[in-house]
């Protein structure tokens, strides 16, 4: 006997059939996608619901093999490579929604569903959600899409039957709310949540676990009351210390661990977050740009607030073009190694360039340029910005100047953020 939730509830979750029909029985939306074992039944759904797809294997944590792929080409060759780690489970590919993702951590006891907390992340889907920057409470999120994850989370829990901690992951995508993945088990984000609301969600899941009610430890149902504070958890990789790995965000999960910055303000609470995870921009220096060409247009603004700010741009043949083209003073460096002097890793090597943004196409394959830049970045002790996202939000802090804040126990913080909540209760009804 398995303490907590049940087998049955662990494999409806990841069994893709099943998990799509108990879905479409609670008539909750997820992203359109299927089950397949073979490359002809891949390219058949793949071409069904239109690319770009998410692929992945059926029972794995931490994303491993999930890729987003853009046409045939890559899909066949992941197929090719995924059938070792499928280990004959099927593959999963579902239509890649480039939306917002949001993510809620639950407790239920079979009668009755716990929320702590929704989080919205900085990053968009297609980022693993432990190598995302998370924000609590969803301070960009409508009432009304709150209330609906509020509704799915709850009927999902009592539907699958819960014994303990669930996370539900979603994505808000065109004005909807979709499900990405139910998990029926604790996730990265439970002590972050925890110390942010004050619920001891461990405690309470393993008391639910050996069969104690949330009624009987004084809970009830639904999300808990908002704090009024803003807390940030920001991934921390050991890319420095593992050789030879690519540190691009994707999918796959890089990183290592997190932190967290609390404040009664979303920009201190970024600036704490940023700075305690090493992904501050530097004071002063120089920022290397080298930008897929889908990402140029959305890469201009990052630029303009980071020359703005007083720092030296620098730029790939390609980026530099665009960059110059709106009129931004950019210092043209060549993406070709060995080919030029300086090239992008002299640079990084120098210290002239102190942080990186740098987007991929679709093309995975290590030996590129754009791997020897994400490597000798990391080996400098340089912030590389993978995701147009986590860039634009650093971007959005320096153009403001550096926010004050002070720092306090979290208790102090906590304490605070509940008398501002008994001050504000009356207005707010």
């Amino acid at each position: 006997r398995i303490i907590g939730s049940s087998a049955e509830a662990i494999d409806i979750a990841e069994d893709r059939h099943r998990f799509e029909d108990f879905l479409n029985h609670l008539g909750i939306p997820q992203p359109p996608g299927g089950a397949v074992t073979t490359l002809a039944e891949a390219l058949r759904v793949a071409e069904l619901i239109g690319y770009p797809v998410l692929v992945r294997p059926s029972y794995v944590l931490g994303g491993r093999a999930m890729e987003i792929v853009e046409d045939a080409s890559e899909l066949a060759q992941y197929v090719h490579n995924a059938v070792a780690v499928a280990s004959k489970r099927p593959i999963l590919v579902d239509k890649y929604l480039e939306g917002k993702e949001i993510e809620v951590d639950a407790i239920c006891d079979g009668d009755q569903v716990l929320i702590p907390g929704v989080m919205e992340h900085i990053e968009r889907a297609g980022v693993h959600s432990g190598d995302s920057m998370a924000i609590y409470p969803g301070i960009n999120l409508d009432p009304a899409h709150v209330e609906t994850i509020v509704d799915y989370t709850v009927r999902i829990g009592l539907a699958l039957q819960v014994r303990g901690l669930m996370n539900v992951q979603y994505v808000l995508y065109d004005g909807r709310v979709y499900v990405l993945e139910v998990n029926p088990r604790a996730s990265r984000t439970v002590p972050f949540l925890s110390k942010v609301t004050g619920v001891p969600i461990v405690r309470l899941a393993t008391l639910i676990a050996l069969g104690v009610s949330l009624r009987e430890e004084g809970y009830a149902g639904g999300l808990w009351k908002r704090q009024k504070l803003v807390a940030i958890k920001a991934p921390v990789f050991s890319g420095a210390k593992l050789v030879g790995v690519d540190t691009y965000l994707g999918p796959e999960m890089k990183s290592t661990g997190e932190v967290m910055g609390i404040d009664f303000g979303y920009e201190p609470a970024l600036a704490k977050a940023l700075s305690a995870a090493g992904l501050m921009l530097p004071r002063e220096g120089g920022v290397l740009f080298s930008i897929a060409d889908r990402d140029k247009p959305a890469a201009l603004a990052v630029a303009q607030q980071v020359s703005a700010a007083g720092y030296t741009l620098y730029a790939t043949e390609g980026t530099a073009s665009a960059l110059a083209s709106v009129g931004l003073p950019v210092r043209v460096i060549t993406k070709r190694i060995g080919q030029g002097s300086p090239d992008v890793l002299d640079i990084l090597r120098s210290g002239e360039a102190r942080a990186v943004v740098n987007t991929m196409t679709g093309d995975r394959d290590p030996l590129r340029d754009g791997f020897y830049i994400r490597r000798t970045a990391v080996e400098c002790g340089a912030p590389c910005y993978t995701s147009l996202d986590t860039a634009r939000v650093i971007a959005d802090l320096v153009a403001n100047g550096a926010p004050a804040y002070e720092v306090l126990p979290l208790a102090e913080y906590l304490a605070r953020g509940r008398a501002r909540a008994s001050v504000e209760a009356p207005r707010e009804r």
